[in-house]
């Protein structure tokens, strides 16, 4: 599903708008990674949270010229869905193998 596809359902689900909706949901996503980029969490009580990840520096390999490199310690942002969002899926959703033989 896509950022239209959202804006798609929600439209028909309300009657609104496009442009209002639209609107909408730009304001949101901005006002997430406005958040995240000044250092405070997002919480969604019910769906979720978008969280910053410390990552530690660490050792890396650049395979192409067969050399190690320094990968610096920095900050990722992450989503961690709630209990309750993690349950529905695990109903909802049939399991996949992804190709991988038992």
């Amino acid at each position: 599903m896509t950022k239209a596809d959202i804006i798609t359902e929600i439209i028909s689900e309300t009657g609104s708008e496009r442009i209002d909706t639209k609107n909408i949901i730009e304001i949101f996503m901005k006002k997430i990674k406005q958040s995240l980029t000044s250092g405070e969490n997002v919480y969604l009580r019910g769906f979720g949270s978008f969280i910053i990840k410390y990552r530690a520096k660490k050792l890396g390999r650049h395979i192409s010229k067969d050399e190690s490199i320094v990968i610096p310690a920095h900050n990722i942002p992450a989503f961690k869905p709630s209990k309750s969002f993690i349950e529905l899926v695990k109903e909802k959703v049939p399991i996949k193998t992804l190709g991988l033989k038992k």
